[in-house]
């Protein structure tokens, strides 16, 4: 190795101690000092030991065995440690403004990358390749169509937005775990297209949350945190949890016909597809029919269709959400309201246990 490579892997080892080790002036300086001219034998290396000692064994260990097995005089085969980035975690406590959404807004650059990418050879890291990002009517239409009878969540965002890109990565979580519901971005201000979808879907503030299903529009928000997103996903997308999914009175009088011979309760969540309370008090019900296996919960919204609406009718709901609690065939009485405590505490007290 000729003196000129021999002063670019030392320089290289120096850039690595002061990237590792940004204390580490005085022994970079120190290590600089070692007599550059060619040495015989193991001399040279033994010249340079006993100053790596005072490094941190991990990085010490792969100097001493650089040093052990030089490199070639080709410096292109020395390794190179791709720099990391920290990314600050997400705070799910903090509550969005929705901000107004112009339509003659410039496009310009988003605030947050839509695609993550690895280096080679790496890795890959978690993306949010679930979420399909949109560009015209064209493209929307065709998602909705494509989702069939899924439960699709949108979010209409622009790049001006800082609500939009804080809530963004959440959105990305959920599209992780909810592989039963479709989620879909559309920047309003991209271009032209974009805009005119956001006029069609009368979309005038960012974030803006639209909830879809069989190409119809069931529920919508605007400026919502994290608890309340995830809670609208759960609401209008589950189709998996133990709570029994209600469509028709026929439903209803199965479920009963069912649970008369095993004298269990049930636990009737009656609600509406656009009530915020309903929507609050769901993952408290999810959450229940996990952890009590002695009780049957069953759900129904009463606008989903005439059998559903005729249905609360006929059982006097006129406030929701309402539970109503039945056992061998009867109903033996009802809550009305979205408070977590007095709703396990009903349940609890229907179950025969005293509650003090």
């Amino acid at each position: 190795m000729n003196q000129t490579n021999q002063n670019e892997w030392l320089q290289f080892w120096v850039n690595e101690i002061f990237r590792f080790h940004p204390n580490s002036v005085a022994l970079v300086h120190l290590f600089l000092l070692v007599p550059q001219e060619p040495l015989a034998g193991n001399s040279r290396r033994k010249s340079i030991t006993p100053i790596l000692f005072a490094i941190s064994s991990p990085l010490m260990a792969t100097i001493t065995n650089f040093l052990t097995k030089p490199p070639s005089s080709d410096l292109s085969s020395i390794p190179k440690i791709s720099s990391l980035r920290s990314h600050a975690s997400f705070l799910p406590s903090f509550v969005t403004r929705p901000r107004p959404f112009s339509g003659g807004l410039e496009a310009s650059k988003t605030r947050f990358v839509t695609k993550a990418t690895a280096t080679p050879g790496t890795k890959k890291a978690p993306s949010d390749e679930r979420v399909q990002r949109v560009h015209s009517i064209e493209e929307f239409d065709e998602a909705l169509r494509m989702a069939k009878n899924k439960l699709v969540v949108v979010e209409f965002a622009a790049s001006h937005s800082f609500h939009s890109s804080k809530i963004y990565p959440f959105m990305v979580d959920l599209s992780r775990t909810c592989n039963d519901v479709e989620f879909i971005l559309v920047m309003g201000d991209e271009s032209e297209k974009t805009r005119e979808l956001c006029k069609r879907e009368k979309i005038e503030k960012v974030p803006h949350f639209s909830f879809y299903k069989s190409m119809e529009k069931i529920h919508e928000e605007e400026g919502i945190g994290p608890d309340q997103l995830m809670g609208d996903v759960l609401y209008y997308g589950d189709s998996h949890s133990a709570v029994v999914q209600l469509h028709c009175r026929e439903d209803v009088e199965k479920l009963i016909e069912d649970h008369k011979l095993d004298h269990k309760l049930i636990v009737m969540d009656v609600g509406l597809k656009h009530c915020g309370p309903c929507v609050k008090v769901y993952p408290t019900v999810v959450k229940l029919s996990r952890q009590m296996d002695s009780v049957v919960f069953a759900r129904m919204n009463g606008d989903e269709n005439d059998s559903c609406m005729q249905f609360l009718k006929d059982m006097d709901v006129i406030e929701v959400p309402t539970f109503l609690f039945i056992r061998d065939g009867e109903i033996c009485g009802r809550y009305v309201g979205s408070g977590k405590g007095e709703l396990i505490g009903e349940i609890l007290r229907y179950q025969g246990v005293r509650v003090t």
